[in-house]
């Protein structure tokens, strides 16, 4: 067991809206330190939702990312040799990090060309409450109220 807990890092403000949940979800799309590269997709993904809906991009997005949040989840728990899938409030910092994993993951799924495309296609969709990610949120609340009966195991 650790003696302390690890300190929190907390993540800058990106440059354009001035938000650190933008800058978190830049940090999970990145790849192989490409920060700017991961900074001109999501840049260029929002104005493409932008000039598809006609709305603001930015906002659309959180929409969506607030589609994709899950509020339960199942773990694994043993008790007496068997293992039962524990149904388990989510905490907030979790939630969002699910959020952001599960958007960038089926993404880059996606049958578009660029990822630009994926990406905005799939904001427009969780947005309207579609898509992949969004049945992969109620796959799990699907699962964790299958699973209610063993939610006296929750430790």
């Amino acid at each position: 067991m650790r003696k302390a807990k690890p300190k929190k890092r907390y993540v800058l403000p990106d440059p354009k809206f001035h938000d650190t949940l933008v800058t978190r979800f830049v940090n999970c799309l990145m790849e192989d330190g490409k920060k700017s590269t991961a900074y001109t997709i999501f840049y260029k993904a929002v104005q493409n939702v932008e000039e598809k809906t006609k709305e603001n991009g930015l906002e659309i997005w959180k929409k969506a990312l607030n589609n994709i949040i899950p509020a339960v989840e199942v773990k694994s728990r043993r008790v007496g040799g068997a293992t039962f899938q524990v149904p388990m409030e989510v905490r907030p910092s979790r939630k969002t990090s699910l959020g952001i994993k599960w958007m960038i993951l089926y993404a880059r799924k996606r049958g578009e060309k660029t990822m630009v495309d994926r990406l905005a296609g799939e904001i427009i969709a969780a947005s309207k409450g579609e898509g992949a990610a969004v049945k992969k949120k109620d796959d799990t609340h699907r699962m964790a109220d299958a699973n209610k009966a063993f939610s006296h195991f929750r430790f």
